[in-house]
């Protein structure tokens, strides 16, 4: 396994994640506007669509610097792996937002606001985890943070859970129960996602600490 000190281009591969943690932060956050300020819903999820084709664009920039270079600061399959991870995270919190504005949904819940509240935490320990990546002596630093994200994600399946049985139990309206349902569990999967991106660091941890 190459040194990261060894490596001449290992600086653009932590250059493109910080950047790609940097702008899933930004989508996250976002989506916590759309929730607080949902009367603008139709305007905010434009730009969360935007930070969505900017991680396509991050990702496709991963890649074809993972094609081009011969040795790379991370094991290949991890570098895929993670920018794979981190992207999927984006597309997760697109499709929530996408789905409320498609689903014309009045006015968003405590619960959904709550679960964008723990995205945006766990996207927020992502990107520090992914800040110190760069810096071997720093690498265990990184469990830290994943200890955090995999709480979180423990976090949101109970909120999931708790509001899922309170929908089922209370709701009578069966299409908004529908809605509901769906919306739910594609805020909860954004945290399931970041999980993954825990588990793929973790490993990086474990091959390079």
């Amino acid at each position: 396994m190459p040194r990261f000190g060894l490596v001449p281009r290992a600086e653009k591969f932590f250059d493109l994640f910080e950047e790609d943690a940097k702008n899933l932060v930004d989508g996250a956050k976002t989506l916590r506007d759309m929730l607080e300020h949902y009367d603008q819903a139709h305007r905010i999820v434009k730009k969360i669509e935007s930070f969505e084709h900017e991680g396509d664009r991050i990702t496709h920039d991963l890649f074809a610097e993972l094609n081009r270079t011969f040795v790379t600061p991370l094991d290949r399959e991890d570098i895929n792996a993670l920018a794979s991870a981190i992207d999927t995270i984006m597309d997760q919190i697109e499709a929530a937002a996408d789905t409320m504005v498609l689903y014309a949904v009045e006015h968003p819940t405590d619960q959904a606001k709550l679960l964008a509240d723990i995205i945006v935490d766990s996207t927020e320990q992502i990107y520090q985890a992914i800040s110190v990546m760069r810096a071997r002596r720093n690498l265990r630093e990184i469990l830290v943070y994943c200890v955090e994200i995999n709480r979180l994600e423990n976090e949101a399946d109970e909120v999931r859970r708790k509001v899922l049985a309170g929908l089922f139990r209370e709701e009578t309206d069966v299409i908004r129960l529908i809605k509901w349902k769906e919306i739910y569990e594609l805020l909860e999967r954004a945290t399931d996602e970041c999980e993954d991106v825990a588990d793929v660091l973790q490993s990086i941890v474990m091959k390079n600490a």
